[in-house]
């Protein structure tokens, strides 16, 4: 199988794959790889290699397709994939998979068939940070000079004036051990968005085992629903340039021992890479989001570099709204003054959420106190600030299996209980504020109501699956 590139033809490598798929001693044996004629599913051509500027295609789910050194859909193309299929990110060349300005992606999966792009290493031995990701970039407004996206060289820029740019549509789509730190504060996530405009759909997908952030918005105006992060190493919900969009239902579970040093988050919102006035403030607005984190009881030993469930910084204006967080060793901290102002005169709104925190509840930076963060959230918002972890969740209806506790990464449970069917959870959400204006109106506060959308598409345990 040839795949026609831009100006090149990429060639077909041999892979594993068939050894892996024929010969029952093979480490790699998949028997669910196996023709009933005995050969292989995928042909002995192996991956199908993608390499350089793709043309305009399609990827089927009869073949597996791996992405070697940066990929890149540029003006004017579309690489469409069909549900079902499983494309790899090749760890040696740092696989990225770029969608240009002007590009398209249409990964548009079903609940039965998702698409996959996860790791190119073996099941049990893949691990966070094994391939670069997926980056899409579009013409949408954002607040820095001419920026270029982090991690791709050479530079490729982002940004324009359509807020109604379109990069394409990720709907069940699962993005697993992606994202690298090249050097500090220089990565590539599992899914970053660079001033992507809001005819981007980007619904049911999942991020795990990520090595920087889970989900990065630089800038844009593009809306989601229903994001997973899970066991992401740096931050779940990172919030930069500008950002305007809207998102609804998100959830964060964190690993106890995966934490970058430079502090992870379950949100963590910024205006730009310094303190400094833009013309256009990070707005975007997130309502019904369960945030847990790495602690099941109070105590629990994890890592250090676990830092906030939410984390303000640099003149931020983020609404959230309609959401619990419990599980991290502090909850919400305002790093500058200019932070803290934006929030006493509405530019950024946090409202009628749940904060389980029973110690480093609220910090502060600049001219403001932690009792002047305390004095916010209070007026707003909810504290929970007791040490009965058990009950606490119990108040909540919340399910203790949803966190990982002390368990092993490939031990997390195969049936998580994210519904919520009784406690304080199941109403208490209000959407009278203006910032939060189109979105769902339901009554449960958090992700979960008694209806569970991760059913049927999500995996728990991708170290160990086989595809």
């Amino acid at each position: 199988m040839y795949v026609l590139l831009a100006g090149m033809l990429a060639t077909t490598a041999v892979s594993c794959r068939k050894e892996g798929c024929t010969d029952e001693t093979a480490s790699n044996y998949d028997e669910k790889a196996k023709k009933d004629d005995g050969s292989c599913l995928y042909g002995v051509e192996g991956y199908v290699e993608l390499l350089g500027d793709l043309s305009t295609q399609t990827l089927t789910k009869d073949k597996q397709y791996l992405i070697k050194g940066q990929v890149f859909v540029r003006n004017g193309q579309t690489l469409t994939i069909e549900p079902g299929t499983v494309i790899f990110g090749d760890k040696a060349t740092k696989g990225t998979l770029i969608i240009d300005r002007g590009g398209k992606l249409i990964a548009d999966g079903t609940l039965n068939e998702p698409i996959v792009f996860t790791s190119v290493l073996p099941a049990g031995q893949r691990d966070k940070g094994d391939w670069g990701g997926l980056i899409l970039l579009g013409h949408a407004r954002q607040n820095q000079p001419d920026p270029a996206v982090e991690g791709i060289t050479p530079n490729v820029y982002f940004g324009g004036e359509n807020d109604n740019d379109n990069s394409g549509t990720l709907r069940y789509v699962r993005v697993e051990f992606a994202g690298i730190e090249l050097t500090p504060n220089n990565e590539t996530n599992s899914i970053t968005m660079g001033a992507c405009g809001n005819g981007t759909v980007m619904e049911y997908a999942m991020v795990s085992f990520g090595g920087d952030d889970g989900f990065e918005w630089f800038g844009g105006a593009n809306d989601g629903k229903y994001l997973i992060s899970y066991g992401m190493w740096d931050d779940d919900f990172d919030v930069d340039y500008g950002y305007s969009g809207k998102n609804q239902y998100g959830l964060a579970v964190r690993y106890p021992s995966f934490a970058d040093q430079s502090g992870s988050n379950i949100f963590e919102c910024d205006n730009g890479p310094n303190d400094d006035e833009t013309p256009l403030l990070t707005t975007g607005t997130f309502s019904n989001f369960t945030g847990i984190g790495p602690r099941l009881v109070d105590g629990q030993s994890i890592s250090g570099n676990n830092q906030h469930s939410i984390d303000l910084r640099r003149r931020t204006a983020v609404t959230i709204a309609n959401s619990v967080f419990i599980g991290m060793p502090r909850g919400v901290r305002m790093n500058q003054t200019s932070v803290l102002n934006n929030y006493l005169a509405g530019t950024g709104v946090l409202t009628n959420n749940i904060l389980c925190q029973p110690g480093n509840k609220f910090l502060a930076g600049g001219d403001h106190s932690a009792q002047d963060v305390e004095e916010y959230w209070m007026a707003r918002n909810e504290l929970k600030d007791g040490t009965d972890f058990a009950a606490i969740i119990a108040e909540l209806g919340l399910n203790q299996n949803i966190f990982f506790g002390n368990n092993l990464n490939t031990n997390y449970s195969t049936n998580p209980t994210f519904t919520v069917t009784s406690g304080e959870l199941t109403s208490g959400a209000d959407f009278s504020h203006a910032k939060l204006s189109g979105f769902e109106q339901v009554s449960f506060r958090g992700a979960f109501g008694s209806t569970d959308w991760t059913a049927g598409w999500v995996e728990w345990n991708p170290i160990m699956k086989n595809y």
